[in-house]
C-alpha cells in the first residue's frame, strides 16, 4: 500500500514553483486564518498558519504512486457522497517564469476516503465498501484567474503514508462526450498536504475516528520532505467552528509552460 519514489511512473526533471500565503498581485491566494474557538477540545475547529509574505520557491517534482486511472471525470465536486470533512481547493497555477495566471489548464487529483480507500482499489486498506472506480478522483479547468475550484473531502490515511491527495496539471486537453478529457500535455504531477495539528482533529471525527490503520504523521511520511508550502502543504482556513464543519485550502502552483 506505500507509495514510494519507485513507483511504475518515474518522476521527470520538470521544477515547479509553489507560493502560499499572504502574497501581491496574481499570487494572492490565502486568508488570515481564524482564532479557533477553546470549547469542545475534540471537535474543536483549527486553521493552519499563513505564511507572513510570498515565498516563491521551486521545487521538485512528487511521485504520481501507484493509484492513478486514466479517464478521470471533469467535475468540480469529486465526492460522490462520500463521508468525510468538507474540503473547499482553490489551487492557483501560475506560469514560474511570468508568474502569470495559466487559464484553461486542468487540474487533476485523486485521493483515498475517510478509511483509506483508493477507488479501483477498494480493499487495500482492509475495508470492504462500494467501488465504482471513480469516487474522490476527477478535475476541473482553470478560470481566467488560473483558479482551480475543485469540492471534496479531506482525505483519510493508509498504511505508510501520512494524509495527502495527488495533482496533476495539464494543458491542451480536449474534453470528450462521456465527460472526461483525452490528449494534451501534463506540466506536472505533484501531492497536496495537511498541517498536522488540523489533521489530529479530524481524525477524532467519524467516519476517520474508525480507521484503525495506524496513522503516519507528516514528520514520519517518505514522501514529505518538511519544505511547508514548497513542498505542497496547503494553508487551510476552517469553514465553521468546529472541525466537522470544514475547510478550504488554498496553494498556488507554479508550473514550467516551455
Amino acid at each position: 500500500m506505500t507509495d514510494t519514489s519507485g513507483a511504475a511512473h518515474p518522476i521527470g526533471r520538470r521544477t515547479v514553483l509553489i507560493a502560499t500565503g499572504a502574497t501581491a498581485a496574481t499570487l494572492a491566494v490565502g486568508a488570515a486564518a481564524p482564532e479557533a474557538p477553546t470549547a469542545d477540545k475534540a471537535n474543536a475547529v483549527h486553521s493552519a498558519p499563513v505564511a507572513a509574505a510570498a515565498v516563491c520557491t521551486l521545487t521538485k517534482e512528487m511521485t504520481e504512486g501507484p493509484y492513478y486511472l486514466d479517464g478521470a471525470l471533469v467535475r468540480a465536486d469529486i465526492t460522490e457522497s462520500k463521508p468525510g470533512v468538507p474540503l473547499k481547493l482553490a489551487l492557483t497555477v501560475v506560469d514560474d517564469d511570468t508568474c502569470a495566471p495559466l487559464a484553461g489548464a486542468l487540474v487533476e487529483i485523486w485521493h483515498c476516503d475517510a478509511l483509506g480507500e483508493y477507488s479501483g482499489f477498494v480493499g487495500n486498506n482492509g475495508h470492504s465498501e462500494p467501488d465504482d472506480g471513480s469516487f474522490l478522483r476527477g478535475g476541473v479547468l482553470t478560470n481566467a484567474g488560473g483558479v482551480a475550484n475543485l469540492t471534496t473531502v479531506y482525505p483519510g490515511w493508509y498504511r505508510g503514508r501520512c494524509i495527502h491527495i495527488h495533482l496533476k496539471v495539464h494543458t491542451g486537453v480536449t474534453l470528450t462526450s462521456d465527460g472526461s478529457f483525452t490528449g494534451g500535455r501534463e506540466l506536472h504531477t505533484g501531492q497536496l498536504f495537511f498541517d498536522e495539528t488540523i489533521t489530529t482533529a479530524v481524525a477524532r471525527i467519524s467516519p476517520y475516528s474508525t480507521n484503525t490503520v495506524t496513522r503516519t504523521t507528516l514528520a514520519q511520511d517518505s514522501i514529505y520532505d518538511d519544505g511547508g508550502a514548497a513542498s505542497g502543504l496547503l494553508t487551510l482556513t476552517a469553514l465553521g467552528s468546529t472541525a466537522a464543519s470544514g475547510y478550504t485550502g488554498t496553494l498556488t502552483v507554479g508550473v514550467e509552460t516551455s
